[in-house]
């Protein structure tokens, strides 16, 4: 049986944590070296570090800081943010990351998830998915920048690429429930699961134990990535794992 992964989300500003509501209204929430120390600590599984202004500004991610956080883990390391080519990758890596994440740069240029699982092997590509529900789509958009740009891709549509050209593994967001704190997107999380192979990371609105556990039950998620209620000390990875242990969920 393969175990349920939980997953803290450090998104980095400016060389700072920090964390708001449906992508906006952001707020300090600490240093991301203490931070990354703090959970490999705690027992998480894998830790994600998302520079989330790179694409927005067109920077590329910090490696000096990538290359302090790696410093401080013994757990897989993902990290995403202004990665456009192989050479980013390379440099990703080469700072301590087990994983980049591709985001605007897979839907910009989708040949660069080809590019990256040929040359590292697919379970070094995650593709991050920003998805948005579109009433006149009838399903949900995927948007770039950071939630800024309205594609004209339908998500399970994007997500069936993604895996065909490589992908190893999908961070899948939802817009609309980012920051809200009333639980996991599930329709969203279970129609992206349901149709690729691949394992699926949800993101977006964990705000307490019972939301992880919807998570993997009804959202068919692999793992549950959470950022707020994890930096703001509202519950731990310790006590989400108890939790879910005791709901029979095959956790580390």
């Amino acid at each position: 049986m393969i175990t349920k992964r939980i997953i803290p989300c450090l998104d980095v500003k400016e060389g700072r944590v920090v964390k708001g509501i449906q992508f906006v209204g952001l707020r300090d929430a600490g240093d991301p070296v203490e931070l990354a120390k703090f959970y490999d600590e705690e027992g998480a599984d894998e830790l994600v570090f998302l520079d989330i202004s790179a694409s927005h500004e067109g920077r590329k991610t910090m490696v000096e800081v990538v290359e302090q956080v790696a410093a401080q883990l013994a757990i897989p390391f993902t990290v995403g943010g202004g990665i456009n080519s192989l050479e980013d990758m390379k440099k990703i890596l080469r700072a301590g990351a087990d994983k980049v994440s591709l985001n605007t740069a897979a839907l910009l240029n989708p040949e660069l998830i080809t590019e990256g699982a040929n040359f590292f092997g697919s379970q070094c590509i995650v593709v991050a998915i920003d998805a948005k529900f579109d009433e006149e789509l009838g399903s949900w958009r995927v948007y770039t920048h950071g939630g800024r740009n309205a594609t004209d891709w339908e998500v399970v549509s994007w997500a069936k690429e993604v895996v065909k050209r490589g992908a190893g593994e999908i961070l899948l967001t939802s817009m609309d429930s980012d920051g809200g704190k009333d639980g996991f997107n599930l329709k969203l999380t279970s129609a992206v699961s349901s149709a690729v192979s691949v394992p699926v990371i949800a993101s977006g609105g964990a705000g307490n134990s019972a939301h992880f556990a919807d998570a993997f039950a009804d959202g068919k998620a692999d793992a549950a990535l959470a950022a707020s209620i994890f930096h703001y000390k509202e519950t731990s990875v310790k006590e989400v794992k108890s939790f879910l242990k005791e709901k029979g969920v095959n956790v580390r």
